[in-house]
């Protein structure tokens, strides 16, 4: 019995059909490995390596994801590969939105598990690549042709503005290198004549901080030298209303020719040699300068070119001078006037009337040096105000001065040159100064005596304006028969007349009676001195003698 159970079960497990792993559900295929996404310009490449190199007739696909959506979409140009790297560069991505990437290995009916790659977004993602360049040779300068990265329709670079760093070495001594910014059209001056240079270019953004990849060595041979130098030294500066463009030649009977150009036409990738444009009355200069109205050019920035001419030759266009209207206008020097004031020195700053080339939307700082005229030593301040104090200078010493004018800030950053030194000796201590230290001194000192002062200045006040009260008898009596016409206050160490009032009735004698009456009252008055007697003599000591003996008459 129990071997005829064996062999029925022998039966069922042989007449089973065979399933495989990834039938059931399960996976024999290794995902691949080392997934990343490389990006230059326009170019986007997905890259991997195989999880298992054993197995053969494996094939890998790709799906990618844009942030927001649900679904996943089958990656063009990454689809049953057999390599290990694909290109998906036909997919039209916005290169500011986040991509999430994933991809599996497949082998008939079997699939690995999905290997997914971490988001990225292209642009940030993006690698410049080297830009295209095309090279001319001159004698003494190689003019150079950038493109930029990319292609003409780039998606990738639509909105950068690119800039080209440079470096060139003769190619006898590749140690001796130099590097400069350059556009995309732009001449490598101060090279030598019939002489090999080599050079490579990278392009870069500074918003966000990018930079490129250099391109291939490029060499070329510069030319025999010309016959005819071009000017060279170019230097641009304003007076008062016109702009002076000057330069240095070799050949001071050549004649010369000016023009200029937009900066911004640098930026735009190209030929733009048709663009330059001629200087109103500096077409034919016997001159080394050119003279031209401001108001020729608005505010922006602009190149210069000079080329000479003589006979029938003609030189070669001068290196180009790069003008900013507003930063390289000339700051004219300050006029300074200083003066000692009670040991202070009082500056003021002030610019040439007849100068008008710094705009008032810019205002200027003032760098001031100040030193003592028996030393070199100089204290160097900074002032927003034309005119300032310096304090607590020494006396009888001479001090100098001199100042700049400057415009710093993000963008800029000039100044004019030095003013002239004006230089001013100072003061001593003012007699002023001395007189008001002693008065507060003594006033200090001398409180109680002020305070007595004003007791005794009270007393007189009561002594003029007396109190509301009767006056003596004798006076009262007198006062109501006579009226005041004279009163005069005699101080006291003046000396103070005795008088005598007398009574006169029509010139006629005395009676008796009042004859006694009279010496009566005369012995009353003269035994007293009275300041307010009624009557006093003005007369002077001469008409005194006359006066007196009136009066003993009259008491006879």
């Amino acid at each position: 019995m129990l071997a005829l159970l064996n062999a029925a079960t022998l039966m069922l497990v042989a007449g089973a059909p065979w399933v495989s792993p990834a039938a059931a559900g399960g996976h024999t295929l290794q995902s691949p490995e080392n997934v990343e996404v490389h990006i230059i310009d326009d170019t986007y490449t997905l890259r991997w390596n195989r999880g298992d190199e054993a197995v053969g007739n494996v094939t890998f696909s790709a799906a990618y994801q844009i942030s927001g959506m649900d679904n996943w979409m089958n990656l063009p140009g990454c689809q049953s590969i057999t390599g290990t790297r694909c290109d998906f560069s036909s997919v039209k991505l916005d290169v500011f939105e986040q991509v999430t990437l994933r991809i599996r290995a497949e082998k008939g009916n079997e699939t690995s598990p999905w290997q997914e790659v971490d988001s990225f977004v292209p642009f940030q993602k993006a690698q410049i690549g080297p830009p295209t360049v095309h090279l001319e040779a001159e004698d003494k300068a190689i003019v150079i042709n950038i493109l930029p990265p990319g292609t003409k329709d780039s998606l990738m670079w639509a909105l950068s503005s690119f800039k080209y760093s440079l470096v060139i070495w003769k190619n006898s001594s590749g140690a001796d290198k130099r590097i400069e910014t350059v556009y995309s059209r732009s001449k490598i001056y101060k090279l030598s004549p019939e002489t090999t240079y080599c050079l490579q270019v990278k392009a870069y953004f500074q918003v966000p901080r990018k930079s490129g990849m250099y391109t291939p060595v490029y060499c070329i041979n510069t030319t025999v030298e010309s016959k005819l130098p071009p000017p060279e030294n170019l230097e641009v500066y304003s007076e008062k209303s016109i702009y002076v463009l000057k330069w240095d030649t070799a050949d001071e009977n050549a004649t010369f020719q000016v023009e200029w150009l937009h900066a911004y036409l640098k930026k735009i990738p190209g030929n733009h040699s048709d663009k330059w444009k001629k200087i109103p009355g500096c077409e034919t200069l016997q001159t080394t300068h050119c003279v031209f109205p401001q108001n020729l050019f608005s505010k922006g920035i602009y190149f210069f070119r000079v080329q000479a001419a003589k006979g029938n030759s003609t030189s070669r266009w001068s290196e180009e001078k790069k003008f900013h209207i507003d930063m390289q206008t000339v700051i004219h020097p300050p006029v300074i006037s200083m003066k000692s004031i009670n040991g202070s020195l009082y500056v003021y700053i002030g610019a040439p009337q007849e100068e008008k080339s710094v705009s008032p939307n810019y205002p200027l700082t003032y760098e001031v040096h100040l030193w003592k005229n028996t030393s070199n030593a100089q204290i160097k301040t900074l002032h927003t105000k034309t005119d300032f104090i310096i304090p607590k200078v020494e006396p009888r010493t001479e001090y100098c001065i001199k100042a700049r004018a400057l415009i710093e800030d993000e963008k800029w950053n000039i100044s004019s040159v030095f003013s002239e030194i004006v230089c001013e000796e100072t003061k001593p201590e003012t007699v002023a100064t001395t007189w008001l230290i002693a008065g507060i001194c003594i006033a200090v000192l001398c409180i109680p005596c002020v305070v007595y002062s004003l007791k005794g200045l009270l007393r007189c006040i009561n002594y003029v304006v007396p109190p509301s009260c009767k006056p003596p008898p004798c006076i009262q009596e007198y006062l109501s028969e006579h009226s005041v016409k004279n009163l005069l206050l005699l101080a006291s160490e003046e000396k103070t007349e005795k008088c005598v009032i007398i009574e006169s009735r029509n010139h006629l004698p005395p009676t008796g009676e009042e004859t006694d009456q009279m010496d009566e009252d005369h012995r009353k008055y003269n035994s007293q001195t009275s300041r307010d007697s009624g009557n006093y003599s003005n007369e002077d000591e001469n008409s005194g003698g006359r006066a007196d003996e009136e009066v003993q008459q009259a008491i006879v």
